[in-house]
């Protein structure tokens, strides 16, 4: 995720979902089937209101169906599915609207998401702005809604690697997600939707014990420690907040929390958000936690690292109070909660420095 400080929300593109280029394209190649011509650009409604139009990367209409490409623009997202593209083929038949996995798109295997077992990946907002959108066609031509819809992304299945996708249950590629149709740049909450939805996953399937990690290297420590599976471990991230809130709502009987020592820092500090652009080591905090002897050293460190280093030679085991410290805070955020919680400190080689 991108630093809040790189460039003025004001001045960031938005982008569009892949729920909303499913939509569009869906409805593209509807009106293809119904007047003989693909709309280029397409417009589509969104949830809010919003009228977007999207010009087609690919038309083809055939005996029985017809396929139509959209682009996907993520704006200035970080995002994975920048550039991809969403195809819909449309083949009219049966009864009412149903929906199918295509080339990338994934298929959930797993209970605990919006969508049910067997079904495409396709989540409930974008269906039903396919859905709006292909009635509304319907309507205007005087015909049944009748059709399969099948969704599309080519090369899906080796983005969905870089995504939770695999630890949901999700096979075969990716997801077809939004719930307004636009994307915001760096607003993290694709990043937390994905948090709820790993705890949601672990819960269903009667995980007992889940562990949130900042990384890769703390969360195969933390695996390792405790023998979890894939499925019981949340890619938290910097929204420690994010999923401990979530976690008060939605209790596991236990949570480990992993990270390398700065952030479990800035957790111990009371920080929930712990990117280096939206919270700071508190240099001071740490020097009044410390002998005397250290404190001066402390405070003129550059670096939670250094700090570390020196804690260390003088042999003063500040990994396991920050641990402590850190699960203060996090129960604080489970107050009231049946969630046990417990923190590893990890270093930058992958090892347990500290457990709280």
């Amino acid at each position: 995720m991108g630093s809040v400080t790189e460039k003025p929300s004001d001045q960031l593109k938005r982008g569009w979902t892949t729920g909303a280029c499913a939509a569009a394209a869906s409805k593209a190649a509807y009106a293809a089937i119904l007047t003989g011509q693909f709309p280029d650009p397409v417009s589509i409604t969104l949830p809010k209101g919003e009228t977007p139009a999207f010009p087609l990367v690919l038309e083809e209409l055939g005996a029985g169906f017809a396929r139509a490409g959209i682009v996907k623009d993520a704006g200035d997202d970080p995002d994975v599915t920048h550039g991809a593209t969403v195809i819909a083929t449309v083949r009219p038949g049966g009864s009412g609207i149903r929906f199918k996995a295509g080339e990338g798109v994934g298929v959930v295997t797993k209970a605990g998401l919006p969508v049910a077992v067997g079904e495409p990946a396709i989540n409930p907002v974008p269906r039903s702005m396919i859905i709006a959108e292909l009635e509304a066609l319907a309507l205007a031509h005087g015909v049944c809604a009748d059709m399969e819809v099948e969704i599309s992304i080519p090369g899906g299945a080796e983005i969905a690697l870089k995504t939770w996708n695999p630890r949901l249950g999700i096979v075969g590629g990716l997801s077809i997600l939004g719930t307004t149709g636009v994307v915001h740049p760096f607003s993290c909450s694709a990043w937390i939707h994905s948090i709820h939805r790993g705890i949601d996953v672990a819960r269903a399937n009667g995980f007992g014990h889940v562990a949130g990690s900042t990384g890769s290297m703390s969360e195969d420590a933390v695996a390792k420690l405790y023998g979890l599976p894939l499925e019981a471990l949340i890619d938290m991230g910097d929204f420690a907040g994010g999923m401990l809130k979530y976690l008060r709502l939605h209790p596991v009987p236990r949570v480990s929390i992993a990270g390398g020592f700065a952030k479990m820092v800035k957790l111990a500090q009371g920080a929930m958000d712990l990117h280096s652009g939206r919270s700071q080591v508190d240099f001071e905090w740490l020097a009044a936690r410390l002998p005397e002897a250290l404190r001066a050293r402390v405070l003129a460190a550059n670096t939670a690292l250094e700090v570390l280093t020196l804690c260390r030679e003088a042999g003063f085991d500040i990994a396991a109070l920050v641990a402590a410290a850190a699960r203060e805070s996090a129960v604080e955020i489970l107050r009231g909660s049946d969630c046990a919680v417990d923190v590893v400190v990890v270093d930058r080689g992958g090892e347990i420095i500290g457990r709280g």
